[in-house]
């Protein structure tokens, strides 16, 4: 497979090549960046074959959605596949540090969130004219669930349901304005949840779907079924899966870790890179279309598309299932 092939989401007319772009990193994730950076980073992705991007208004406060509409500014609309989040409004606030939230160096815009009809929209607009663009061609809804707001998520997802935040989301997909609408969430318990009030397109699933966990195995599979499509981001898991002992933004807990110790002796033995079986798993399931990672560099961005196109031997994944390290009703890539 190549990162230049594409898979389709039902419904919507759009194709994604398989391997993405994620702008957390564009927007000074735990480090800075510069913009020429972030600029080289987009147009390495591109030179690649890449042609799926996403961005957030959350990303370094505004400065990912900035940044990653001013690299592909120069590019033909129609080559590029463009999502962005909804469900924080940046509000202009002189207060914020240097390092906020994980951001280094974040724009003066504090995050609040609305998920309400009218927070929906204005967040939209927004985007767009922070884009510099015209159109999205998806908007996810961001942080939705308890991972983020804990017992405060069920006012939250009340302004998505009585207070109109999927009726917005329906209205700009009918009118045409965007083509693909879904969640942008670390948790799959609330994407079942998003899926029993509004017919889903796509949604990018952070980190729980991945050669290390597939809790939300049952969920692909309802999704699959139902056409609405999963973009698998963070395949590494925030970094363990490449050895920097991260696991979910945090220092790994050693049940994880000794987990992931367990899947890299078996990458040792079949001489196979950890990070290439992390990043080529998920789009066994058929319900993936994409997997998205990031880079902080230009050269993270070849190193991921080698890793993508590395051959892997079958005999690779029946190990891992033999161990116990996958289950055996999960899907696997094809040698």
């Amino acid at each position: 497979m190549k990162v230049s092939d594409r898979r389709a989401l039902a419904r919507t007319g759009l194709e994604l090549t398989v391997l993405g772009i994620g702008g957390a990193q564009l927007g000074g994730l735990y480090r800075t960046m510069t913009d020429e950076a972030a600029a080289e980073i987009v147009d390495a992705a591109y030179a690649a074959g890449i042609r799926y991007f996403d961005t957030a208004p959350f990303y370094g406060f505004t400065r990912s959605e900035r940044r990653v509409g001013h690299a592909l500014e120069p590019r033909p609309r129609d080559s590029y596949v463009l999502s962005t989040k909804v469900g924080r409004l940046m509000r202009p606030d002189d207060s914020v540090g240097a390092f906020e939230q994980g951001y280094a160096e974040p724009m003066p815009f504090r995050p609040h969130y609305d998920y309400s009809y009218d927070g929906i929209l204005r967040s939209y607009e927004d985007s767009l004219q922070r884009l510099g663009l015209t159109r999205v061609d998806m908007l996810f809804v961001h942080d939705i669930g308890t991972a983020t707001h804990g017992a405060d998520n069920a006012g939250y997802f009340e302004q998505l349901t009585r207070g109109g935040g999927f009726r917005a989301l329906e209205e700009l997909r009918s009118a045409g304005e965007v083509r693909g609408v879904g969640l942008g969430v670390n948790e799959h318990q609330i994407v079942e949840a998003a899926m029993d009030e509004m017919d889903l397109d796509c949604t990018m699933l952070a980190g729980r779907y991945t050669l290390l966990e597939q809790d939300s195995l049952r969920m692909l599979d309802r999704a699959a079924k139902a056409g609405h499509a999963i973009v698998a981001a963070a395949p590494f898991n925030s970094g363990l899966l490449v050895g920097n002992r991260k696991f979910n933004y945090e220092d790994a807990p050693q049940a994880v870790i000794d987990r992931a110790d367990r899947l890299a002796a078996v990458a040792r033995e079949f001489d196979v890179p950890l990070p290439a079986a992390a990043i080529q798993f998920p789009l066994a399931h058929p319900a993936v279309v994409a997997v998205n990672t990031g880079a902080h560099r230009v050269d993270q961005v070849r190193t991921s598309v080698d890793w993508f196109e590395t051959p892997i031997p079958a005999a690779f994944w029946t190990a891992l299932k033999e161990r116990g390290l996958i289950g055996d009703d999960v899907p696997v890539p094809a040698s």
